[in-house]
């Protein structure tokens, strides 16, 4: 039986609009040891709550904590009111301020009347009420309405419970709809499905008794589109990919003419859209469609031509003491004089060098205050690390997308927006290969139509998680003012780096790639010894007094011998030994100990903490009680983040990382170990996107033919979207 206290809640402390509620409860009983000493004495209690009332009794189920603030603490993770039961119990709470219009010795005459059933009846029928004796209409309305609204979110949760939702799921129901949550669930539970995630409401709907299978059709193939979306980055399907989909989410297999059926449904009602054989979500057609339109909108404004531009250029060279090429010197001038303009290069051809140039002359040929280039002129990326980047390239303020569009993470809606726009007048977008549909549409909306958008990354990379391929499409429109970057400025004479990102990105590596360069080293070794090559590289490392901080590795896996978490464990224990002077928690199978090198996972806005960022465990507190409580500080570049044992399902360790949580991110050492066993993670984009990290060396490790195999496969190049074909008829 699960651990559990009882007794009656005394005080409600806090109560917040999504239903977590702070109160004090007096505890009658319990099964659990580590409570008995808070017998007959009260304590704190945390959970998410429905209404609560303080003349009732309850049983919590859940565990004892400690808050450095607040002290002991019980968090419910389930509670149920505790039934009233028994003639004397009826008559209490029939008394009590939770009944209107009822008094004892009302409450007494209702139970002699209808006997133990008395709450269950009334809720029934409000007739059982008139008879009992002296029973007015006015009162039995009073008396009916407070049970029905004492028991009816009890009920609810119940029902919900019993379809398999949890509290906290079936209460965000709840004060969504209030009242009509059950018929909602009972009718059209897929209409739930921004609330909760859409597998759950599906099993809930699968044990419903109003079960209609059409309905569930219908909500499954369009989830089916959410899933290859997410899946494939593509924004529009043909028929049998949907079909498909179908059967491999779902298990669900229809015919050709049921199939059809469902589709023209579905296009009927917007939920999808049809264009020839191209099948969308509506809402991701509408997001192209607007991309296109808002682009085009905005491009269409005259920009001013700067005629002192040769002048401001040469004393900017001087001041900064950098000498721009040619294709610099055109990327920086044409972006100045265009509305929409795009700069792309791989790594070393001066991208961050060129934006500085930018925002320089945009400020001094504006006439730009120090306070009118923080108002007029945003620096962005898609990234936290890439936003911190961009800070240090140019000296200005950067800032990630989501922090400029404002947020909220509980409505994933963002506060910036067509009714509440931006008013900076120069936008430049870093990383922008990481960009996914939503994210530019979302960006468009929130800008006004007199600005400047430069955007700036490396169309080689790998493509954006979310569905689309915005700086690809823009790109082969043809239509925006493009300046590609080729000429690579090298470290040193016989450095490489460059030159193989280069090579890679045109799928023409010479053949002399395992020979050891300056900054480059190829290590030819069996899979079976990647794991101790790896160990002597970084053991030699560590005796040049490089660190974990110095090095990075990239791996395109988690799972197996050379994956990520395995290789995690061996550096781990590298970097940062197990030290009697060190704290460490073991959470499931990983040890997390202070001074080790963790991944955040998560958007973390509230505390400026962004995916991809990396951080170090700075300390660990374990406070010792009945139940321990562990605290874990991690500093992420100076901003130092708390997190409880329970949320560090967030965070990874970082030694090696995986490849796609490199992107917006620099190294100064860079190793990637080459598997065959990484099989149809070795690809071009891939490759490209680990090698162009590494700042200073580059050392890989393992099977020079695997790693050309991956060289020439060009897996995930070509995502399939709608907004190239949208770009050039608008135009």
């Amino acid at each position: 039986m699960e651990n559990y206290i009882k007794g009656k809640v005394r005080q409600l402390i806090f109560e917040s609009d999504k239903n977590y509620k702070i109160g004090i409860i007096r505890i009658k009983e319990t099964n659990d040891e580590e409570m008995q000493d808070f017998l007959n004495k009260t304590i704190t209690f945390v959970g998410y709550f429905a209404e609560l009332n303080q003349e009732d009794n309850y049983i919590f189920k859940g565990k004892l904590e400690y808050n450095d603030k607040y002290g002991y603490q019980y968090r419910v993770d389930n509670y149920e009111r505790v039934q009233i039961k028994g003639r004397d119990a009826i008559i209490e709470f029939l008394s009590s301020p939770l009944v209107k219009g009822c008094g004892e010795a009302s409450a007494k005459s209702i139970v002699d009347t209808l006997g133990d059933d008395a709450i269950k009846l009334i809720k029934e029928d409000i007739s059982n009420l008139y008879l009992v004796p002296k029973m007015t209409e006015k009162k039995a309305i009073k008396i009916y309405e407070s049970i029905n609204k004492y028991q009816t979110t009890d009920d609810m949760i119940v029902e919900f419970k019993k379809l398999g939702l949890s509290i906290n799921e079936a209460l965000t129901i709840i004060n969504h709809f209030g009242n009509s949550s059950l018929s909602i669930m009972e009718d059209n539970p897929y209409s739930l499905k921004d609330l909760i995630d859409f597998k759950k409401i599906d099993l809930a709907y699968l044990k419903s008794t109003n079960f209609d299978v059409n309905k569930r059709n219908l909500a499954c193939i369009e989830q089916t589109f959410v899933y290859l979306e997410i899946s494939t980055g593509n924004t529009y399907f043909n028929e049998n990919e949907i079909l498909q989909g179908l059967k491999d989410y779902f298990k669900i297999v229809l015919d050709y003419k049921s199939f059809q059926s469902y589709l023209d449904e579905l296009i009927f009602d917007g939920t999808l859209y049809q264009e020839d054989d191209k099948l969308f979500l509506n809402n991701t057609y509408y997001m192209e469609d607007y991309i296109s339109n808002r682009l085009k909108e905005i491009n269409s404004y005259n920009v001013t031509k700067y005629k002192i531009f040769d002048t401001e250029i040469i004393k900017l060279q001087e001041k900064i003491d950098v000498t721009y090429n040619e294709e610099q010197l055109s990327a920086i001038k044409s972006s100045l004089e265009s509305r929409v303009s795009i700069i792309t290069g791989g790594p070393g051809t001066g991208k961050t060098t060129i934006i500085k140039a930018i925002t320089n002359l945009y400020s001094k040929l504006h006439n730009l205050s120090s306070n009118e280039i923080f108002s007029q002129i945003a620096l962005l990326a898609p990234t936290g690390r890439a936003s911190k980047k961009l800070s240090e390239a140019t000296n200005l303020p950067a800032s990630t997308i989501h922090r400029f569009l404002k947020w909220n993470k509980e409505t994933n809606e963002f506060q910036v927006n067509e009714f509440n726009p931006n008013y900076h007048k120069l936008i430049i977008i870093d990383e922008t290969s990481m960009i996914d549909t939503f994210l530019f549409y979302s960006l468009l909306k929130g800008l006004t139509r007199n600005i400047q958008i430069v955007l700036v990354g490396d169309a080689n990379q790998l493509p954006s998680v979310g569905p689309g391929l915005i700086l690809n499409d823009l790109i082969s429109s043809n239509i925006f003012t493009f300046s590609p970057l080729h000429q690579i400025y090298r470290q040193s004479n016989n450095s490489y780096i460059p030159i193989l990102a280069s090579e890679i990105k045109d799928k023409s590596l010479s053949d002399d790639f395992t020979t050891k360069k300056d900054d480059y080293n190829f290590l030819e070794v069996s899979s079976n010894n990647i794991k101790e090559s790896l160990k002597q590289i970084c053991q030699m490392c560590i005796s040049k007094n490089l660190n974990e901080k110095d090095i990075q590795v990239l791996i395109p896996i988690y799972k197996g011998e050379n994956g990520i978490d395995n290789i995690n464990s061996i550096l781990q224990n590298l970097f940062n030994p197990k030290d009697d002077n060190k704290n460490e928690i073991k959470i499931g199978d990983t040890i997390f100990r202070e001074n080790d090198k963790v991944l955040q996972l998560v958007n973390d806005i509230d505390n400026n903490v962004f995916n991809g960022d990396i951080g170090y465990i700075t300390s660990i507190i374990s406070i010792n009680h009945p139940r321990k409580t562990d605290i874990f500080v991690i500093d992420f570049d100076g901003v130092k983040v708390e997190y409880k044992k329970e949320d560090m399902s967030n965070v990874k360790h970082a030694y090696a990382i995986s490849i796609h949580k490199s992107q917006g991110s620099e190294f100064s050492h860079v190793i990637i170990p080459v598997s065959k066993n990484y099989n149809r993670m070795l690809y071009n984009k891939l490759i490209y996107t680990a090698v162009s990290r590494a700042k200073k060396s580059l050392v890989i490790i393992g099977d020079s033919n695997a790693f050309k195999m991956a060289i020439f496969n060009v897996y995930s190049s070509n995502r399939k979207t709608n907004l190239l074909n949208k770009l050039i008829h608008n135009y």
